[in-house]
């Protein structure tokens, strides 16, 4: 098995999720993603899951200052 996963969100890669035991640890591939930056997650869906409501959040951000 993998230790390590790229996790893409709308084909745009958000960060990459490392073993650490149990758990995955999450390093951002973009700022839109820094706010999960080495957080803990019990399982890839999880982290995958974060990064989807991560993406979400960013685009309301940027639709507000528009």
């Amino acid at each position: 098995m993998s230790d390590a996963y790229v996790i893409e969100v709308s084909s745009r890669t958000a960060g990459i999720v490392v073993r650490d035991g149990r758990n995955f640890c999450f390093f951002a591939a973009h700022r839109d993603f820094d706010s999960l930056e080495r957080q803990s997650f019990g399982s890839l869906v999880a982290a995958h899951k974060a990064a989807m409501r991560c993406a979400e959040e960013s685009r309301s951000l940027r639709r507000a200052a528009a």
